[in-house]
């Protein structure tokens, strides 16, 4: 017996020798068979905002914070751009002057926090949230429609953001937190007393709205929201991102600086960064698990009350966040306060749909059949199995009879969804749509339409594939007027 359990315990240690040494194999192979860093990888933006910088008051104003912006925007020109070599200077990098992609050929660079005032008095104001990886571009389109409702306008470049990848290696949740405290109490500040203040957030920026919403039901020198508008929120994430916590210390070593970097791509963005660190996705994952902790905690007695009203735009499928987490984590544990969730099914009748997997749109029918919630429920979908046109079918909190209405819009017919990126940009959105007038002045990745074979794009699959831009942007701008016109 004796002899069995020695080979037994040889075996399995043999077996987790060999384990070891394959998944080491491959990290190796990870380390050494990717893309090398560039300079833009690895400069460090010393001017930029931290925790540290609201706490001792050494920043708190918005002027401020945009005098730190410009320093970072210097830093692109002085220590980034003489880096260049040859290989470097591509029509499409954003990093090379003048090129399709650089974010200078604009007539405004969205990679800053901008401010949009009224013609008039404002009647109140917006904060925008944008979020990872993004820019303050990502919400323009709100930006502009709500400056010309009488809205003063704020969109915040959160840190780490808007200057550089290497950005994405050093931020923290906390410093993006002291960002929005910052911006809401300046928006305060600037539109005095009793006017209301409205959130709108993108992704992670909605989970930050989120949070910072929830402050500001027990901390009262915080400016309480008068509502939230969340477009695609990530209030869940895959636990995969967690591995993005652990710290090894190879990147810090002279040769291992890709030991950082969960991809790095080809920056042909000018507003986005395509390039994504291990860091980030760790940052990420512990703001999302401490949020979730907090909203169970606080409804851990019954239904959180003192939120002000939620309006969520999801896509029922998405691959970047768990789309359900707004449900689970979010909507289901809060009072009927006036919330509602507005929900993009897949197209019913795409061409490809006979290609589509057998159950592309769990969620649909998930809350389909769940007559009783807490909160108002809107599924925008065919208007019938043989029509592209669309409808709106609503369905009041706590199961009140639903009402349809038929929509004056409809699916393109190659689109079979929408994606996590494609909610915030109208179709003529003149970088990510797909119908954008044609520009020769900057890169347009909404038009990209090429075919090939395999391997030879210097682009990722996906930037050709994945849906961009909503066809059905024109109903959330409408929605989300008549929600802040109803939550003053």
């Amino acid at each position: 017996m004796r002899g069995v359990l020695r080979w037994l315990g040889r075996t399995v240690s043999a077996l987790l020798t060999a384990l070891l040494l394959v998944g080491l194999g491959f990290y190796l192979h990870f380390l050494w068979a990717g893309p090398e860093p560039k300079p833009w990888h690895r400069v460090r933006a010393m001017a930029e905002f931290t925790a540290s910088d609201y706490a001792d008051g050494r920043v708190t104003t918005l002027a401020q914070y945009r005098e730190r912006e410009q320093l970072l925007l210097d830093q692109v020109r002085t220590e980034i751009t003489p880096q260049l070599g040859v290989t470097d200077r591509l029509p499409h990098n954003r990093f090379n002057p003048g090129s399709r992609s650089d974010p200078g050929v604009w007539a405004l660079n969205w990679n800053r926090t901008f401010v949009l005032q009224p013609a008039a008095e404002p009647i109140g104001g917006v904060l925008l949230l944008h979020g990872l990886t993004d820019s303050p571009y990502s919400l323009r389109s709100f930006a502009r429609v709500l400056a010309t409702q009488g809205y003063r306008v704020v969109g915040l470049r959160l840190p780490g953001h808007g200057f550089a990848p290497s950005g994405l290696l050093t931020f923290k949740a906390e410093d993006l937190e002291a960002a929005t405290r910052l911006a809401m109490r300046d928006l305060r500040a600037s539109l005095g007393a009793g006017k209301p203040i409205q959130m709108i957030g993108y992704s992670n920026g909605a989970a930050l709205a989120v949070s910072y919403a929830l402050d500001a039901t027990t901390d009262l020198t915080l400016p309480r929201p008068a509502g939230l508008v969340l477009i695609s929120p990530a209030i869940g994430i895959t636990r995969l991102a967690a591995i993005g916590r652990i710290r090894t210390g190879l990147s810090e070593l002279q040769g291992f600086g890709r030991a950082a970097w969960q991809q790095i791509e080809l920056e042909v963005d000018p507003y986005k960064y395509q390039s994504f660190s291990f860091h980030a996705a760790g940052e990420t994952q512990r703001f999302t698990s401490r949020l979730a902790r907090r909203l169970a905690t606080s409804a851990s007695e019954g239904p959180l009350r003192g939120m002000p009203p939620i309006l969520a735009f999801v896509s029922t499928v998405d691959s970047t966040v768990q789309a359900s987490a707004v449900i689970d984590s979010l909507l289901d544990r809060l009072a009927p306060d006036g919330h509602e969730l507005v929900l993009f099914d897949v197209n019913r009748l795409s061409i490809v749909q006979p290609m589509l997997i057998a159950d592309p749109a769990p969620l649909t029918r998930r809350l389909l059949a769940q007559p009783q919630r807490r909160f108002a429920l809107t599924l925008i979908t065919n208007a019938s199995p043989n029509t592209l046109q669309v409808m709106e079918r609503r369905s009041p909190a706590l199961g009140a009879p639903a009402t349809e209405r038929a929509l004056d819009l409809a699916w393109p017919r190659n689109v079979f969804s929408l994606s996590h990126v494609a909610l915030p940009f109208p179709p003529d959105d003149p970088l990510y749509g797909y119908a954008a007038p044609a520009s020769n002045r900057h890169i347009q990745l909404g038009r990209l339409e090429i075919r090939g074979e395999n391997g030879v794009l210097n682009v990722p699959n996906w930037m050709l594939t994945r849906q961009r831009s909503n066809p059905f942007h024109s109903y959330v701008v409408e929605r989300i007027k008549s929600f802040m016109a109803a939550t003053p």
